[in-house]
C-alpha cells in the first residue's frame, strides 16, 4: 500500500493525462501519452510561430533548456548531451565516429536488439572491415557469461539495450560496464525502453554512451531524442557529418565561420549536433522532463515496477504464460504474455495470443504485439484500476477460451 502522499502524487499525475479517460493504455512502449501540460507547450509555440514567425534566439534556448534537463534526468554534464532526432541517429553518431582499425570487433546480441541496434554495426562491417560477434540470447536475456567470453582485445564496443522492446528484461549493465572497462571496450546503450520510466544514472551504471527517443518514456514527440556520450570518450571521436552547431567557435551565432580550414569540434558530445534542430520536439520534452522530474524517477520506477509486478502475477493466476514467469527479477515496466520470442516484429501466428489482443482492444486497452509476445507497457499515468482491468479481462478470455493451453 502506498503513502497517501505518494498515491496522491500519482493520482494528480494521471490527472493531466487526458488519455487515461479513454484507455487503459499499457503502450509505453511504443510510444506514451501527451500530458495537457506538454499539449499547452506545444500550442503556445505553433501560437507563437504563427502569429509572430518565431523567434530564433528563444528557440535555441528552449532546445538548450531540454538539453539541461535531459542531462540533469540522466546524471549527466549538459556537454556529454547530444540533440538527435532518435534513437537510430544517435547509435549511428556514436558508432561511426570512433577509430576503427580493421579486425576490431563490436559484441550484440541480435536476438532482443531493435533493428536500430542491429544494422549500423553490420553496415559498420561493410564499411570499416570490423567483425561483428553476434551472441544468442539465453531465456530472453543477455548472457553475461557467454558474452564475457565473447569478448577479447579487439572489442571496441559492446552494445545492448538497457531493457529489451520484447520481452522487456533488464540488461545488467553494471556488471557489463566492469567487463567493458576491464578489456578496455565502451559499452553503448540503447536506452529507448528505459529513459523516463527507470531511474538512471550514466555515472553510477558506468556507460560510455547511451542513445534514446522523446516518443517513449520521455512523453514527449517523434522526431526528438539525446545521445550521451562521456567526455572523454567523446573527445576522441570524430563525427562523420558536421555543421555549424557542431564546431566550436567564439561568435555563436549558428551562421558564424571564422576560419573554417581551423575548425574545431564543440565539447564533448556537441559536436554532434547538426543543424537547426526539432524545436517543438525540444518545448515537448523540456516540458515533459519538468513534470517528471517533479515527481521523481525513484518514485516513478518504484511505482511503475510495482504495478507491472501485480499485472504479471495477475495475468499469471488467471492461467496465461507471462514470459520468464511472474516473479522475474529483472522484470521493468513490461509485461510480455507468451511462451516463446517470435520472428515477426508486430505479429503472432499464436490463435491464442491473437485471441487475447482482440479481447483487450474490444475493451479500450491499448497495447502492442512485438516479437510474437502480447506486450503491456506502463508508465506513471497507470494505476492500480487499470492493472486490475486487464486481469479481469484477461480473466474473461481464459473462461471462453477452449485453447488457452496452447499459447
Amino acid at each position: 500500500m502506498m503513502a497517501t502522499s505518494t498515491a496522491q502524487t500519482f493520482r494528480t499525475f494521471r490527472e493531466q493525462y487526458q488519455g487515461t479517460k479513454n484507455w487503459v493504455y499499457m503502450d509505453a512502449s511504443a510510444r506514451g501519452l501527451l500530458s495537457n501540460g506538454v499539449r499547452d507547450a506545444l500550442v503556445q509555440y505553433v501560437d507563437h510561430r504563427a502569429n509572430n514567425g518565431g523567434d530564433k534566439d528563444w528557440m535555441f534556448s528552449m532546445a538548450e533548456v531540454a538539453r539541461q534537463r535531459f542531462a540533469s534526468l540522466i546524471g549527466a554534464d549538459v556537454d556529454e548531451v547530444s540533440l538527435t532526432k532518435n534513437v537510430t541517429e544517435g547509435i549511428n553518431a556514436f558508432a561511426f565516429s570512433l577509430p576503427w582499425c580493421e579486425g576490431d570487433n563490436v559484441v550484440v546480441c541480435p536476438d532482443i536488439e531493435h533493428p536500430a541496434n542491429i544494422f549500423p554495426w553490420y553496415h559498420l562491417a561493410r564499411q570499416k572491415g570490423i567483425e561483428v560477434k553476434a551472441i544468442s540470447a539465453e531465456d530472453g536475456r543477455v548472457p553475461l557469461e557467454k558474452l564475457a567470453g565473447t569478448i577479447d582485445h579487439r572489442t571496441r564496443v559492446v552494445t545492448v539495450s538497457a531493457v529489451s522492446f520484447a520481452p522487456g528484461f533488464r540488461a545488467p549493465l553494471r556488471e557489463l560496464s566492469k567487463l567493458c572497462r576491464a578489456h578496455n571496450a565502451l559499452l553503448l546503450v540503447d536506452a529507448a525502453q528505459t529513459v523516463g520510466v527507470l531511474h538512471t544514472d550514466v555515472e553510477d551504471l558506468g556507460v560510455d554512451g547511451l542513445a534514446v527517443a522523446t516518443q517513449k518514456g520521455l512523453l514527449g514527440l517523434y522526431g526528438m531524442g539525446f545521445l550521451y556520450v562521456r567526455k572523454a570518450v567523446a573527445e576522441i571521436m570524430k563525427p562523420v557529418y558536421i555543421s555549424r552547431m557542431g564546431i566550436q567557435l567564439a561568435e555563436a551565432h549558428e551562421a558564424a565561420v571564422g576560419d573554417p580550414a581551423a575548425f574545431t569540434f564543440a565539447k564533448g558530445a556537441r559536436r554532434f549536433d547538426l543543424g537547426n534542430f526539432n524545436f517543438i520536439g525540444a518545448v515537448a520534452v523540456a516540458q515533459s522532463i519538468s513534470e517528471l522530474a517533479a515527481v521523481g524517477s525513484l518514485n516513478i520506477e518504484q511505482y511503475v515496477t510495482s504495478l507491472a509486478q501485480r499485472l504479471a502475477t495477475g495475468i499469471a493466476e488467471v492461467g496465461l504464460p507471462v514470459f520468464g514467469g511472474a516473479e522475474a527479477k529483472d522484470r521493468a515496466h513490461i509485461v510480455s504474455i507468451g511462451s516463446a520470442i517470435g520472428d515477426g516484429h508486430d505479429s503472432t501466428d499464436n490463435a491464442v495470443l491473437s485471441g487475447l489482443s482482440a479481447a483487450l482492444l474490444n475493451n479500450n486497452v491499448r497495447h502492442t504485439i512485438r516479437r510474437g509476445f502480447v506486450r503491456l507497457s506502463l508508465h506513471a499515468y497507470n494505476n492500480e484500476d487499470d492493472v486490475d482491468q486487464v486481469v479481469a479481462i484477461s480473466r474473461d478470455f481464459v473462461r471462453s477460451s477452449k485453447v488457452v493451453e496452447r499459447a
